[in-house]
């Protein structure tokens, strides 16, 4: 004979998948235009702060030549 507890032993990997459908449920999902607008505005943020960036790394280096030279 097998015991209650043994067969009714919950998996764990069964358990965490259902919960998170559960969750994925719950999520308030954005249109696709309200999407697009936001892929842009990550898109531009993305390349201002990288063409700043770059440009503070060139200055930099260009600082760090001069003390050195």
């Amino acid at each position: 004979m097998t015991d209650k507890k043994e067969a009714k032993k919950p998996n764990k990997i069964a358990q965490w998948w259902r919960e998170t459908i559960g969750e994925m449920r719950k999520v308030s999902w954005p249109t696709l235009p309200e999407a697009r607008r936001l892929t842009w505005i990550v898109l531009v943020v993305m390349l201002a702060m990288s063409t700043f960036l770059g440009l503070l790394d060139f200055v930099f280096s260009r600082l760090v030549t001069l003390l050195y030279s």
